[in-house]
């Protein structure tokens, strides 16, 4: 005895199985969908292409103009310095004389001043014959004592003095002892002269307070 057969009931309301299209009209379709999305795709590049050259431009343009705005400010500061530069350079000469000025006269005793406090030191009728000065440079320190317990000394002055009657040295150096930046002073010699009167050799040493400081005052005020 054979199976029963099993009897499927039609489903009423799905989906057509059977196109009955000629194919040549499907694949038309299909063709047109394709070439849309292509079109879609490639409209689409192009606009995102597009807007990345519009912005590089637009950047590109940007530093250009920043550029510009810095080489012009640059010209122009080259151009002030340029106004300026005989004004720095004449300033460099300025200071490099003021410089040279004020190490040549760091040393700088007013001899003038100096043997006029001396002359005024002396007895009335004590007539200053000659006067040898010997002094340091900037350059050179001036040559100590070596003997010991001498003081430290930045000139020498030799005087040669004549008096009419015996004179007191010891008074004379006593006087000497006042003047600004002493340091020490001896006769070196004592003599009679064919007219009668006396000549008297001395010798003056001065230390660093006798420096004028002079021309670091004028600099200084200015």
């Amino acid at each position: 005895m054979s199976a029963p057969k099993t009897v499927h009931d039609p489903v009423i309301g799905g989906d057509p199985r059977v196109d009955l299209l000629p194919p040549e009209i499907t694949a038309e379709q299909k063709g047109r969908k394709l070439r849309r999305g292509l079109a879609v795709a490639v409209v689409a590049v192009v606009l995102v292409t597009g807007s990345g050259i519009a912005a590089a431009t637009w950047e590109a343009e940007r530093s250009q103009a920043n550029l510009a705005v810095v080489q012009a400010r640059t010209t122009e500061l080259l151009a002030a310095q340029g106004e300026y530069i005989e004004v720095r350079r004449a300033q460099e000469e300025v200071d490099a004389t003021v410089a040279a000025r004020r190490l040549a006269t760091s040393v700088d005793i007013d001899w003038t001043d100096y043997l006029q406090q001396i002359r005024a030191r002396l007895p009335g009728d004590v007539v200053i014959g000659a006067v040898v000065l010997d002094a340091g440079s900037p350059w050179v320190p001036y040559v100590q004592a070596t003997a010991p317990l001498q003081p430290s000394r930045v000139a020498t002055i030799s005087l040669t003095l004549t008096s009419p009657t015996l004179p007191s040295v010891p008074d004379w150096l006593d006087a000497m002892a006042t003047l600004p930046g002493y340091a020490d002073s001896a006769p070196t010699r004592v003599a009679l002269l064919d007219s009668g009167a006396y000549e008297v050799s001395l010798t003056l040493h001065v230390n660093a307070e006798a420096f004028s400081n002079r021309f670091a005052e004028v600099e200084v005020s200015q």
